[in-house]
């Protein structure tokens, strides 16, 4: 499957701005996290652009994202995205055992709690956000209550990394695409 044809299907199926964003940036927080970990970046990016691409048509578990993932298989794309895919789904409890597995999951919630916080600082852009702006709302429990933090923690200590430094690192990966992602 090629870059194209995944974002062809990520916007057949998904018409939300605010969810092709998010697919925007995860695959942004992914294709970074491959470079530094010495993964394949295309296999890498496509898994975040995909992973949420059935979401709106089947936000119901377990259906997102088995439905998706169905899809994926008559489209032909490769074993470890759908794999990965369905082990960001902890509902599912497929394990995440290899360090895409382990990424996605990572940059998932986070790329949400970046997004949140960005457009609550006065100038609504990623230039400049602090990972400690990001870490103080993760906080308050008021703010962008549908991002789940135990999975921003959880994920992060699953890849290794230490949760400062892998919010600064997503911010930076995001920073990339600011413009295409309205930030």
């Amino acid at each position: 499957m090629t870059r194209d044809q995944a974002w062809a299907l990520l916007n057949e199926y998904t018409k939300g701005e605010g969810l092709i964003r998010h697919a925007l940036s995860v695959e942004a927080g992914m294709r970074a996290y491959a470079r530094r970990l010495g993964g394949d970046e295309e296999t890498w990016g496509l898994t975040g652009l995909l992973h949420d691409f059935d979401y709106e048509r089947w936000p119901t578990p377990p259906d997102h994202p088995l439905k998706g993932s169905e899809i994926l298989r008559t489209k032909g794309c490769p074993e470890e995205i759908i794999r990965a895919i369905q082990s960001h789904a902890k509902y599912l409890h497929v394990p995440r055992e290899s360090p895409m597995e382990k990424a996605l999951f990572a940059v998932d919630e986070l790329a949400g709690m970046i997004t949140a916080t960005a457009l609550v600082q006065p100038s609504r852009r990623l230039e400049g956000l602090q990972a400690a702006s990001v870490l103080k709302k993760m906080k308050s429990k008021g703010f962008a209550r549908s991002v789940n933090r135990e999975d921003i923690v959880e994920g992060a200590a699953d890849l290794g990394v230490d949760l400062e430094a892998h919010v600064a690192f997503v911010i930076e990966a995001m920073q990339g695409i600011a413009t295409q992602i309205g930030l």
